[in-house]
């Protein structure tokens, strides 16, 4: 997926004006956001091309605020240009997996702050003793 000058002329009106002294272009920005959205790459994985991957980010994120990307998307289907589908995916727990540290599981640490004499501050395990039968 990637506009022609001639598909950019058809949608431009609908983008905002560029002021000051930009370096990246409209044009060039739009065929940024279709190539991450065509191969599903992450913002840093685009192409040195198509110039700083923060910049790119940080104009798609201040449009989609806007509802300029709303504005792009719809005259590019309008205009036939692009035929998107959009497709909503839920993720929840039982199909990702969580990394182990994000668990709250304990560290492997070395050292064991109770197992010293002298350890100072609060302690950080509490021992709760439980009564598993009466005598």
């Amino acid at each position: 997926m990637e506009l022609s000058r001639e598909q950019y002329d058809r949608i431009k009106d609908c983008l905002p004006r560029q002021r000051g002294n930009v370096r990246i272009g409209n044009f060039v920005l739009l065929n940024a956001l279709l190539y991450a959205l065509e191969h599903g790459c992450k913002w840093r994985g685009l192409p040195k091309a198509f110039g700083r991957w923060h910049t790119i980010y940080t104009r798609l994120n201040r449009w989609s605020k806007k509802g300029v990307i709303e504005r792009v998307f719809t005259r590019l289907q309008e205009e036939q240009i692009l035929s998107i589908k959009i497709e909503v995916v839920s993720l929840d727990s039982t199909s990702i997996k969580v990394h182990p540290d994000g668990t709250g599981a304990r560290k492997k640490t070395g050292r064991n702050p109770l197992a010293r004499a002298g350890a100072v501050g609060t302690p950080r395990f509490i021992w709760c003793p439980r009564l598993l039968a009466t005598p």
